[in-house]
């Protein structure tokens, strides 16, 4: 008699966002983006089920080579201070002992090639999930000629694009014939307390992109007005000292250079609006984080499929100023903004809980 023995090896995924350590370990004081949020985020959740493996590849921070945090387990490569050479070995030689059967990426440069190629020559899966805009209206491949090429090339061998907007989905087909996946990004839907709202805030890294300095001016518009930002040193970053002492000129101006991502929330959860003045985004995770803590959006640039108007989260500008100024004083007005508020609110639990949204990871895994 013959038995059937079924397999029950977990699927070993791993995730790989150098910057991404920080997160993990809240003492390491270092810049980190959406993107390895939005990767951290996704890694924890699909760790809670047994049937995947779950690995997370960063730079090397100075932490043990592994270490396994929330079932996850962190593997350091190389340090940024590395040169191509050594960066490019320590991270082959950690994906080598990883040896995951899906390698999962969003960050746009020249690694998104070199991981897609070894998951090819391998004979593993890799997975892209887009960071922005501009990786999918042809902007990153415009103003990266041969790096722009090399991650043509690693889109075309992604087994799935994932993007965060409807928008980019349509952008990405049209600049590379890539057929993507759009699933919004996930985050932890938890309950709030309620607490005063006393400030606007801003969060994010000093990213050229970011326009930090815009909010300064904002700021110097509404003096009686408490305005808070958050804004951690950008890597390539030479003049994040300009724009601390220019915030520091600002005495309605609250300017901290670090607040830990667990702590972050508390900023949110006292927010009248959240202001997000960006040339470009994919889809921030500043907007989800608002409506968890039930915050009226203000965007200057930034409203990927159009949802602001479509779901009543906020106000978009399109660029203009006047307008800009304008419905900040509109959303200052408290029955005009506990709308908003509650808006926000409704819309990320009904379209950005990761505990649902995981399971969509979870099939698109599962049919590999």
């Amino acid at each position: 008699m013959t038995v059937a023995i079924k397999d029950t090896c977990p699927i070993k995924v791993c995730f790989i966002a150098p910057k991404a350590y920080p997160i993990f370990n809240p003492a390491i004081r270092e810049v980190f983006g959406g993107a390895q949020l939005d990767l951290y985020l996704l890694a924890t959740e699909l760790a809670k089920d047994s049937a995947f493996a779950v690995s997370f590849i960063t730079a090397d921070y100075g932490q043990k080579l592994v270490e396994v945090i929330e079932n996850v387990r962190v593997i350091k490569s190389f340090k940024f201070r590395h040169n191509s050479v050594s960066a490019t070995w320590r991270l082959l030689k950690a994906m080598w002992i990883i040896d995951a059967d899906i390698y999962f990426l969003k960050a746009s440069a020249a690694g998104a090639f070199l991981i897609a190629a070894y998951a090819k020559l391998r004979g593993r899966t890799f997975i892209y999930r887009t960071a922005s805009q501009g990786e999918c209206d042809g902007t990153y491949i415009k103003q990266h000629l041969f790096a722009g090429m090399l991650f043509k090339w690693a889109m075309k061998w992604a087994r799935y694009v994932l993007v965060q907007n409807e928008t980019d989905g349509i952008n990405i087909k049209r600049t590379m014939g890539i057929t993507s996946i759009h699933i919004p990004n996930g985050h932890r839907i938890t309950n709030t307390s309620t607490v005063a709202k006393d400030c606007i805030l801003w969060v994010g890294r000093s990213a050229k992109v970011k326009r930090p300095e815009l909010f300064i001016k904002l700021a110097r518009q509404f003096p009686s007005e408490h305005f808070v930002m958050i804004c951690q040193k950008n890597i390539d970053d030479t003049e994040y000292s300009s724009l601390v002492t220019a915030a520091a000129a600002v005495q309605n101006l609250e300017f901290l250079k670090h607040v830990p991502f667990e702590q972050v929330n508390n900023y949110f959860l006292r927010a009248k609006v959240l202001v997000n003045t960006s040339d470009s985004e994919g889809f921030p995770n500043t907007f989800i984080q608002a409506g968890v803590g039930k915050v009226a959006i203000l965007s200057l640039n930034v409203n990927p499929d159009g949802f602001l108007d479509k779901y009543g989260c906020g106000k978009f500008s399109k660029g203009d100023w006047q307008n800009f100024t304008d419905m900040l004083a509109q959303l200052l007005v408290p029955a005009t903004a506990a709308e908003y508020c509650a808006n926000t609110r409704r819309y990320v639990e009904e379209k950005h809980n990761i505990t649902v949204l995981i399971k969509e990871y979870k099939e698109l895994i599962k049919g590999i």
